[in-house]
C-alpha cells in the first residue's frame, strides 16, 4: 500500500497542477465554477490514465523481460502487450482535450 501511495501522490499533484494550467488557459472573463471543474476533470482524466498505464506497464514490462530472457521468440508478441496500456494514455489525452474544448 505504501508503494502505491508513494507513486500515486506525486501523480495526483501533477494532475492537479495540469488542471490548474488548463484552467488558466480558459476564458479570463468567465470565472464560473463550472469551467474550473471541467479543467479539474480534464487534469484528472489525463493524470489517472497515466497512473493506471504506468502501473500496468511496470507489471507487463517485468514479466516480458523475464519471458524474453527464457524464450527470445516471444519478443514480437510481448511488444504488442506493452503497447496496450499506452492506448489508455491516448484515450485519457483525448478526453482531456475534449473537456478543455481544444478539439
Amino acid at each position: 500500500m505504501k508503494k502505491i501511495v508513494r507513486f500515486a501522490l506525486p501523480a495526483l499533484v501533477i494532475a492537479l497542477f495540469a488542471s490548474i494550467g488548463l484552467a488558466a488557459e480558459g476564458d479570463v472573463v468567465a470565472r464560473e465554477i463550472g469551467n474550473g471543474l471541467v479543467a479539474v476533470g480534464a487534469g484528472l482524466a489525463l493524470g489517472l490514465a497515466a497512473i493506471g498505464a504506468g502501473i500496468g506497464l511496470g507489471q507487463i514490462g517485468s514479466a516480458a523481460a523475464g519471458a524474453v530472457a527464457e524464450k527470445p521468440s516471444l519478443f514480437g508478441q510481448l511488444i504488442v502487450y506493452l503497447a496496450l496500456p499506452e492506448s489508455i494514455i491516448i484515450f485519457g489525452f483525448l478526453i482531456a482535450n475534449t473537456l478543455a474544448g481544444k478539439v
